[in-house]
């Protein structure tokens, strides 16, 4: 048996994890993460939880010390706030000021859940393994896919290494998520029926482009029609749209919605196109940065991607520059809305090969300019 830290967050996946490590009888100790500082952050503008007499995080926190109640373990607090801000934000907002879409749920796991939280567990807690309530599995210090399909989290754990993989367990990783309920249920645990968390890792639901304006001031300018040049609307700021995104555009009286095509961050301009259009918004070439190779069977030619966490597999050629720690992908069938900053995820079969941040766009070899 091993003594494994549970990452307990108040939700009931990381709760039926400690519990069926205990069950197993292993040394189980819980432990909660606060990584989000509403007030010293200057969380407001978007924060309706702000003037709450008890904030959706220590809601969480009571429910992970009741499930530790229930469990039978023990339970500590740790604070990131520091390093999270540092590691997490300042470049999910700097990404943002240049007109990307970043990904903060991988870089949260990357940096502070498997390497904070987990060093912090090995080296003062004097643990084998740090488990979490991830919808993955490992074997061997490789990262598979989880067996729900729909709720499978290897997505966001692209980033890791093999070696921080090593030290990590999911136990949820064989299981279905109506299985997990079921067992949250029967075992009697508080959170059983609590909704599952949504929004920003760590931070919570937020009206996004409210939240933004926290800490990026708003720059109003126009919004052009991309054929025509036409000024058709205006909006509160380039940085609080993303490619593809129709909703919030407020253009009223149209014969059909539109969508943003690119963005002029100099001249404040967002670009826009009918639906009728979407051919503007499709590639089959990008180059991706920061690179992770966590298998390899990255060499092999049968390997297709995720451009995005909800959708299916596409089929993909790669070339790997070693030396930039960059990927070429060429993908035939097309594929629409790809976003600089987002991160393309590569898998042969099931497991998972890595993951790199797409950084340019291409269609038919010509760039496409959707950030300028």
């Amino acid at each position: 048996m091993a003594k494994i830290v549970i990452g307990l967050s108040g939700g009931v996946d990381s709760a039926v994890a400690a519990y069926l490590l205990k069950k197993q009888g292993h040394e189980v100790i819980g432990i909660f993460m606060r990584n989000w500082d509403s007030v010293a952050n200057n969380d407001t503008m978007g924060n309706k939880n702000i003037n709450d007499f008890i904030c959706p995080q220590e809601v969480d926190y009571n429910d992970a010390v009741e499930v530790a109640k229930i469990i039978g373990i023990p339970i500590h607090r740790v604070d990131f706030v520091e390093e999270y801000w540092k590691l997490v934000f300042e470049d999910f907002i700097d990404e943002y000021k240049k007109g990307r879409t970043p990904n903060p749920d991988i870089l949260c796991n990357k940096y502070i859940k498997f390497d904070k939280l987990l060093n912090y567990s090995i080296d003062k807690l004097k643990v084998d393994f740090l488990a979490t309530g991830h919808y993955a599995i490992v074997k061997e210090g490789t990262l598979y896919r989880g067996k729900d399909k729909d709720k499978d989290q290897s997505y966001f754990l692209s980033q890791l290494s093999n070696k921080q993989l090593s030290k990590v367990i999911f136990p949820l990783g064989e299981m279905k998520k109506v299985d997990v309920r079921k067992i949250a249920l029967e075992a009697k645990l508080n959170v059983a029926l609590k909704k599952d968390s949504t929004g920003i890792c760590f931070i919570g639901e937020r009206n996004f482009s409210e939240f933004l304006e926290n800490y990026i001031p708003a720059m109003p300018g126009n919004i052009v029609d991309f054929d025509s040049g036409k000024i058709i609307g205006n909006h509160k700021g380039v940085m609080y749209y993303t490619i593809g995104q129709s909703k919030g555009l407020k253009l009223g009286g149209m014969p059909e919605k539109y969508f943003v095509v690119s963005k002029d961050i100099k001249n404040r301009l967002i670009n826009v196109a009918p639906f009728s259009k979407e051919r503007y918004l499709v590639s089959n070439r990008l180059i991706a940065t920061n690179l992770n190779i966590i298998s390899d069977k990255f060499s092999s030619s049968n390997i297709t991607a995720k451009f995005r966490y909800r959708q299916d597999d596409s089929q993909v050629v790669v070339k790997v520059d070693r030396i930039l720690n960059e990927v070429i992908v060429d993908y035939s069938d097309g594929q629409t809305a790809i976003t600089p900053g987002q991160q393309i995820v590569f898998y042969s079969g099931d497991q998972c090969l890595g993951g790199a941040i797409i950084n340019k766009i291409y269609y038919d070899n010509q760039e496409l300019k959707i950030i300028f």
